[in-house]
């Protein structure tokens, strides 16, 4: 009793009271969307959505968004706007600096609306909008919260085939940003009724590394193994070679004294990307669409055809689709093999990794079903029916196989990185197979490693 009378007598708690007893601070709810609106327009963003936490299109992202702020009921969505010729230049210094301080700029303005937001008494956060930084769980989902499509849901946007959001008058020259707060809005957003792509295929035209097609279909490691070399897994496997060099001339047999450079650069200042061509072609957009409305043949000239013609170093898996499509369009692009980033170190990541790493071109030929029994660590079953270019994973075994592999979950993960020998592993029996050794061979060349 004395100890609670101690605390009731202590000068922060008696203020607090009073300051109850005058009335709360926290605005009443729901918050007024509008005022809402502007205090994100004031502190810097261009344009703003609310989205509930209710929504179907964040069904997928409920429990990590609860996880990260418990409570939460609303996602601003915001956009920030970009400078667009500084994204076009083939001088990616710039499109780099661009990039950089925008991102900034887009944290800050998340940073300073949660600080308004608190100071009234209404819980907010602003996860990053990009970088992500939980790394624990990498290389699965290592970011709080999907910008995209709680933008698209906010009708800041719809998803061009390049897989970038189009706002309809900025165009795909934004960056996003998403705040979490645990309070409702007077008014909510709703995706807008049109997409703003024009499905003009330049994103197609222009990505060095064929990841974008013009059916719809995107490689997802094709485009993470370039444009992301100087990030996340490009560093691990630039470290590896670091680690595996005997001497100092071996080391530069292996990276050259640019990519040294170039690597140092991304660690001292900042990650760089080594293309955002999709984006920099791009014409969708009201503010954007004019010049090539008014000559095509222009904007070919001097924004897709100099990304185009750029003699530059494209990363890509060994015999990948990507070193393939680099040989067949852009063959003054000089390719380099390296090591597959996308690593999975759980079974469970390994099924949700493969649509990612797959590639279709090596599959043109293939047609076969794969039954998988994993052991050990982990016990599961899947069916993969590889077939007309397409993937299919289902879990449990389904139809008659063509393949059927038993293996241990570890040894079979360190076969992948190519830790465990196969012989090795067929002969102490921690992998088993039933059918032909030649369409496990197959199967390896739609998932690189």
């Amino acid at each position: 009793m004395a100890k609670q009378n101690k605390l009731d007598d202590h000068p922060t708690v008696v203020q607090v009271r009073q300051r109850r007893e005058r009335g709360s601070a926290r605005p009443a709810e729901p918050l007024d969307a509008a005022w809402l609106r502007q205090l994100c327009l004031d502190a810097g963003a261009d344009d703003v959505g609310f989205v509930e936490i209710d929504r179907p299109e964040v069904a997928d992202q409920r429990a990590d968004l609860g996880a990260a702020l418990p409570g939460v009921r609303t996602l601003i969505s915001f956009v920030v706007r970009m400078n667009r010729e500084n994204i076009r230049t083939p001088a990616r210094s710039v499109a780099n600096l661009e990039f950089h301080h925008s991102g900034d700029h887009t944290n800050e303005v998340g940073r300073q609306v949660v600080a308004e937001l608190e100071a009234m008494g209404v819980r907010a956060i602003n996860p990053a909008m990009g970088f992500p930084m939980e790394m624990d769980k990498f290389p699965r989902k290592a970011w709080v919260v999907s910008h995209k499509p709680v933008a698209v849901a906010a009708g800041l946007g719809k998803m061009g085939i390049h897989r970038n959001v189009i706002h309809p008058k900025f165009g795909n020259f934004i960056l996003l940003g998403t705040i979490l707060i645990d309070a409702e809005t007077s008014d909510s957003s709703q995706p807008i009724e049109f997409n703003p792509c024009l499905e003009c295929k330049l994103c197609v035209t222009a990505c060095p590394t064929g990841a974008i097609a013009s059916d719809g279909h995107f490689n997802f490691s094709a485009c993470y193994t370039h444009n992301y070399r100087e990030f996340m897994g490009g560093f691990g496997d630039w470290a590896e070679q670091v680690a595996e060099s005997r001497n100092a001339d071996d080391y530069r047999s292996r990276v050259s004294d640019a990519e040294s450079a170039s690597m140092w650069q991304s660690l001292s200042f900042g990650a760089n990307y080594k293309a955002a061509y999709c984006m920099s072609v791009c014409p969708a957009g009201e503010d954007v669409i004019g010049p090539w409305l008014d000559s095509r043949k222009s904007h070919l000239d001097t924004v897709v055809r100099p990304l185009m013609n750029k003699e530059e170093t494209v990363y890509v898996l060994s015999d990948s689709d990507a070193e393939q499509h680099v040989a067949s369009k852009f063959p003054h692009k000089r390719t380099k093999r390296v090591g597959q980033s996308l690593r999975a170190n759980s079974i469970e990541g390994l099924v949700e990794g493969m649509p990612l790493i797959f590639q279709r071109e090596q599959a043109a030929e293939m047609s076969a079903t794969y039954h998988f029994t994993f052991t050990g660590a982990e016990s599961r079953q899947i069916t993969v029916t590889i077939r007309d270019r397409e993937l299919d994973i289902a879990d449990g075994h389904h139809g008659e196989p063509d393949l059927k592999i038993t293996a241990d979950a570890g040894t079979w993960l360190r076969f992948l990185t190519k830790r465990a020998v196969l012989p090795w592993a067929l002969l102490r029996r921690r992998i088993k197979m039933q059918g032909s050794p030649r369409l496990l061979l197959a199967f390896g060349r739609c998932f690189p490693s």
